[in-house]
């Protein structure tokens, strides 16, 4: 007989030696059981029955109860998990559009210095630096998804706009609590408002 059958039938020689074991064993405790029960009246083993039953319910609902305990825990657990992750998301966006709220007005300097040299004699190496400067602050900006709230025409929004005074606008047509002019621009990230744009709002 060849080595790979030998050892076939070795393992199949445990595996019914492990099976006859088992069997021996499950005989020897319903023997145990009759041994156990055999000395009962009828009425005795009822009340038995009703008993072992009455146990079973009661440690059916332990069960019960501490599976839904486990799962109550286990959803606080994770809306715990999730209210953490979106308070720190809140304090990571603020911080950063904080930190970004300081570099705005510098923004708005080298808007109104490119602006006003449009209608100046400047020197041309003095103006590239300049908006060689104003560029890289634009991306910046683009990189945190930041943008401006500058747009004329569109209805005043509190959420966006910080109205300076209102006025009749010279267009008839314009209907009132619209933005006749932007005054400072606004920023905002995403839904949140970094800076309201300072505006002239219409009657």
């Amino acid at each position: 007989m060849s080595e790979s059958k030998e050892k076939v039938t070795e393992e199949q020689t445990a595996e019914e030696q492990q099976q006859n074991e088992q069997s021996a064993e499950q005989e020897n405790k319903t023997e145990e059981l009759y041994a156990q029960y055999e000395d009962y009246e009828a009425d005795e083993l009822r009340d038995l029955l009703v008993a072992r039953d009455q146990e079973v319910q009661a440690l059916e609902q332990e069960l019960a109860e501490a599976k839904d305990s486990h799962l109550r825990k286990a959803a606080e657990l994770e809306n715990y998990r999730k209210r953490v992750q979106r308070e720190r998301s809140q304090v990571y966006e603020t911080a950063k559009a904080n930190a970004l709220e300081d570099f705005l007005e510098i923004n708005d300097d080298l808007q109104r210095t490119l602006k006003a040299a449009e209608d100046l004699d400047v020197n041309d190496t003095l103006m590239d630096g300049v908006n060689l400067v104003a560029s890289k602050f634009k991306e910046v900006l683009n990189k945190y998804g930041v943008e401006r709230i500058d747009e004329e025409g569109v209805p005043f929004n509190v959420d966006l706009h910080d109205a300076m005074m209102r006025q009749k606008p010279e267009d008839d047509s314009i209907g009132s609590d619209m933005v006749l002019n932007v005054v400072e621009s606004g920023y905002r990230m995403g839904d949140r408002t970094i800076r309201h744009a300072k505006v002239i709002v219409s009657e």
